[in-house]
């Protein structure tokens, strides 16, 4: 293998399509309209590259631990680890250097809440990948709250305080999210969801889309208790991008009830309405910030 193709293999592994996870470090910053402390805005860089590390790190153990049921999935299959792309060995070792890094940045800016909210990320991450994937229900929370933990190192980097009905939205958003991606699986590939992930004997599509819809409704809830808490004259167009926000989880309950194979994460960037209410509800989330600043 050419060190340009064992390179590409090795990037692959590390998802770029899910990098813009990682910008979830400036959702603190950004709701309360403040970079926090002096050069805020490049701690929170730096908090981004170290759960960039960490979330690499991640992936290539999942990889190496998910080969061999990789290799039966019809999209999964092409991934580099199960594909003999990047050799298991090479991948441990990139995952073992991947997650130094994300520690390090911690450490380096002396930051010890970025450190614990990236070391808890690893540690949540590791046990997931070894053994409570299996866990029906649970795995859906670690997975969600991956997610939460980049907003709560973003925030410690910068020294933003986040409200608590932020965090409920964050949080509530993530499994929402995580249950959407299970009822997508469900419903796409049938009985044969349980032999690419074993914990889908576990669930049905009924109950998985009750509870989507649920978290759904309780996530618009606390966001709307978000926004009536801002400033006077944040407050009316925080309210106003509940409307989009509710029609961007429309439509997103309406894609993820589709049979398809695409991962969840394009339905949410390849989809024209769906992008429609993210650019409407982005719109009027800015120009509350810009009233309130």
């Amino acid at each position: 293998m050419t060190p340009g193709r064992w390179l590409a293999a090795a990037v692959r592994t590390t998802r770029p399509r899910q990098w813009p996870k990682n910008l979830l470090v400036f959702a603190a910053p950004l709701a309360g309209a403040t970079t926090g402390r002096a050069d805020g805005l490049g701690y929170a860089v730096l908090a981004a590259v170290a759960f960039g590390c960490a979330s690499a790190a991640v992936y290539l153990v999942n990889d190496v631990v998910d080969a061999e049921r990789d290799r039966g999935h019809p999209v999964k299959r092409h991934r580099p680890v199960a594909s003999g792309a990047l050799p298991s060995s090479h991948a441990v070792a990139l995952a073992v250097l991947a997650a130094c890094c994300a520690i390090a940045i911690g450490a380096g800016i002396g930051e010890p809440l970025l450190v614990a909210a990236a070391a808890g990320y690893l540690c949540s991450s590791f046990l997931y990948s070894a053994r409570l994937k299996h866990v029906p229900f649970v795995e859906m929370i670690l997975v969600a709250s991956g997610f939460l933990l980049r907003v709560l190192g973003g925030a410690a980097a910068t020294h933003v305080r986040p409200s608590i009905w932020f965090l409920l939205v964050c949080g509530l958003g993530a499994l929402f999210v995580a249950v959407a991606k299970r009822y997508a699986e469900l419903t796409s590939l049938g009985a044969a969801a349980a032999r690419h992930r074993p914990v889908m004997r576990w669930y049905r599509p009924g109950p998985l889309r009750v509870g989507q819809v649920a978290v759904g409704i309780l996530m618009l809830a606390m966001y709307l208790l978000w926004a009536l808490g801002e400033s006077d004259g944040a407050r009316m167009w925080h309210v106003v991008s509940t409307l989009p926000l509710a029609l961007a989880l429309t439509r997103f309950g309406a894609l993820t009830g589709r049979r398809t194979v695409r991962p969840v994460e394009e339905m949410i960037t390849g989809d024209g309405p769906m992008i429609a209410c993210e650019v409407a509800w982005l719109g009027l989330f800015c120009a509350g910030l810009a009233v309130a600043g």
